[in-house]
């Protein structure tokens, strides 16, 4: 009888994760190396891709600011003169910039557009000319439960999150008979370093809000991501795999 877990084998495939130096995408990155990728992790500080290295291995760590266009080329240049270019890309990069709509200010809405949205444009851009050669690839964007239920104070998020999946959902169709599928994952929330900020009281009624009962761990999102990559979910694209123990429901 073939082995059912070999369906889930990356082996051959590299793997670019964005925001991989802790929490989700830290997971994430795990995961793939796990399942036999060659994964390459991004930070944006040299102490974070340095972290990187030492979980995924030398050269492995890269420095990267997604809001940079010409960066993200050297970056993906990189790779490819390391290993070869990437066939799966997970966008997990994402900064915030909460407030009130009346309060916000025009930089912090077009920080976290440019970062969370456009920054995840031009990484699928520049990883789709390998992928298209090899007729393969996976693109796989971490949206969040925001940009489907909304949340006060959270408009520049919201936005960028529900448009992330939008994207995904017209890309899928661009590239489906190439054999490149696209996906998203919106995870609610999760147990990482914000939410720990929060107090006990805080996190109680975060709990209560969820019909699971307990926050998501990073890695129920990798494990979502490792089987989006893998051969076992080669007939699903432009769809949104939600991870939020049941808080909202579709």
């Amino acid at each position: 009888m073939d082995d059912p877990m070999q369906s889930l084998r990356l082996d051959g495939q590299v793997a670019l994760v964005t925001g991989a130096s802790r929490g989700i995408g830290a997971a994430i990155a795990d995961r793939l190396k796990a399942l036999g990728a060659d994964v390459f992790g991004t930070a944006t500080s040299e102490s974070g891709a340095a972290g990187i290295a030492e979980r995924l291995g030398d050269g492995r760590g890269l420095v990267l600011d997604v809001k940079d266009g010409e960066a993200i080329a050297e970056c993906i240049a990189t790779i490819g003169a390391a290993a070869s270019a990437p066939t799966v890309l997970v966008n997990n990069a994402a900064v915030t910039r909460d407030q009130l709509l009346m309060r916000l200010k025009d930089e912090d809405w077009a920080e976290v557009i440019e970062t969370n949205l456009t920054g995840a444009m031009r990484l699928a851009r520049a990883c789709l000319r390998g992928m298209l050669k090899a007729r393969s690839g996976r693109i796989i964007g971490i949206s969040s439960v925001v940009g489907y239920s909304g949340n006060p104070g959270q408009a520049n998020y919201a936005a960028a999150k529900a448009g992330l999946a939008g994207f995904s959902r017209a890309l899928a169709q661009e590239v489906a008979a190439r054999n490149i599928t696209v996906n998203v994952i919106a995870p609610g929330f999760i147990d990482t370093d914000m939410t720990r900020a929060l107090d006990e009281a805080q996190r109680d009624r975060l709990a209560e809000s969820i019909p699971l009962g307990r926050l998501g761990l990073p890695d129920d999102i990798a494990a979502a991501v490792g089987w989006l990559a893998s051969p076992s979910a080669g007939y699903v694209t432009g769809q949104t795999l939600h991870v939020n123990g049941g808080m909202y429901m579709t």
